[in-house]
């Protein structure tokens, strides 16, 4: 049987991006008539798998005229791929993959995995002049282009509420974790980790005065920062702000750091730090780490605020950073976790395949 073949292309995200690459190139990758490639931005670790074919860009900074012509480099890759089904994540790729369709007759998927509408408008990487304009014209440009595409995938519940242009053609595909053998039985708990997407929006800042003001009654608390924070003046505040702070150490920050990297720290960590602080970008927001910390029985903290915290308590996974510095220092040392199992939380690689295969 000829094989048809699916890309899947970003213009940042890495090539071993865990939601391009282990879950959706890898679910497809087990069917025997697909062939898959992924085109992303470079990682230091390229995987390499059976029926996936890695195809990584120039390295380039996130404000120049590289990136500008990154969706331009992209077109050219798939022209030469020629794909059944082209799978793109950025509002910067959308008139690549209608001029996919034009041309070649692609089906085009996109696979909306933020709302840049509430992000960029709500950031401050961006100057205040700049920010609404940019943010409204990427809205137009997605709501003009989406009856171009045959499909929509949607990687957050709420953003079945949050905007409408992708009509009734989409299919609600959250972040879950991947499955994997969790081998870990005793964990430190004074051992605090803050993982994944490395930015103010995402609470790290929150997250190093808990373990600072913790680590005053405990000196065993330490904190980890694993991953990458894409903003220099963010980074810049960041090592200001832990310079003090011996306990205080970073995996990454200023580069890329490989999924496998951040799963590692997950295993030797012993609570992991969920917090968002308030903003329109991100109250229905559930976090990739939030599934990857329940998954691997990672015990959590996090807040009362969060939209997420009823799944966190109901499920014994951890405990509400709520009140004084010793209270939550006693509930970190006597809390039991885990005693109760928890629903939901693993990628849907079935319905995935059967929506590529049903659809296209």
């Amino acid at each position: 049987m000829k094989k048809r073949r699916l890309v899947i292309a970003s213009v940042l995200k890495p090539i071993d991006d865990t939601r391009m690459y282990e879950k959706m190139a890898t679910s497809l990758s087990k069917l025997d008539h697909w062939e898959v490639a992924v085109i992303g931005y470079p990682s230091k670790h390229k995987p390499a798998q059976a029926g996936i074919t890695f195809l990584d860009l120039q390295p380039f900074s996130r404000i120049s005229f590289s990136r500008l012509v990154a969706p331009l480099r992209i077109f050219k890759i798939i022209i030469q791929l020629r794909p059944e089904v082209l799978i793109v994540n950025t509002y910067e790729l959308l008139i690549v993959a209608i001029a996919n369709r034009i041309l070649f007759g692609t089906k085009i998927i996109y696979d909306i995995r933020e709302n840049y509408f509430r992000n960029i408008g709500y950031t401050s990487s961006i100057g205040f002049l700049l920010r609404w304009p940019l943010a409204a014209l990427v809205r137009l440009k997605e709501k003009l282009l989406a009856p171009s595409f045959h499909h929509f995938i949607l990687a957050e519940k709420g953003y079945e509420s949050e905007f409408s242009f992708f009509r009734n053609r989409f299919t609600l595909l959250e972040n879950r974790s991947v499955k994997r053998s969790v081998t870990v039985t005793t964990r430190d708990r004074s051992r605090l980790l803050f993982s994944g997407t490395i930015a103010r929006s995402t609470g790290v800042f929150e997250a190093i005065k808990l373990a600072v003001d913790l680590h005053k009654l405990d000196p065993s608390i330490t904190l980890t920062l694993a991953g990458y924070c894409a903003t220099e003046s963010c980074r810049r505040e960041i090592k200001v702000a832990i310079a003090p702070y011996e306990f205080v150490k970073c995996v990454g920050l200023d580069h890329l750091v490989p999924h496998s990297q951040i799963m590692n720290e997950i295993d030797r960590a012993g609570f992991g730090i969920v917090y968002y602080p308030s903003s329109p970008s991100t109250v229905n927001s559930i976090p990739t780490k939030l599934y990857e910390y329940l998954a691997n029985r990672l015990p959590i903290i996090t807040c009362a605020n969060q939209s997420f915290a009823g799944l966190v308590t109901q499920h014994g996974a951890g405990i509400l950073a709520d009140g004084t510095s010793p209270v939550i220092l006693d509930r970190l040392k006597g809390i039991q976790c885990y005693n109760i199992p928890i629903p939901d939380i693993y990628w849907e690689e079935q319905k995935f395949q059967d929506l590529i295969q049903e659809q296209f």
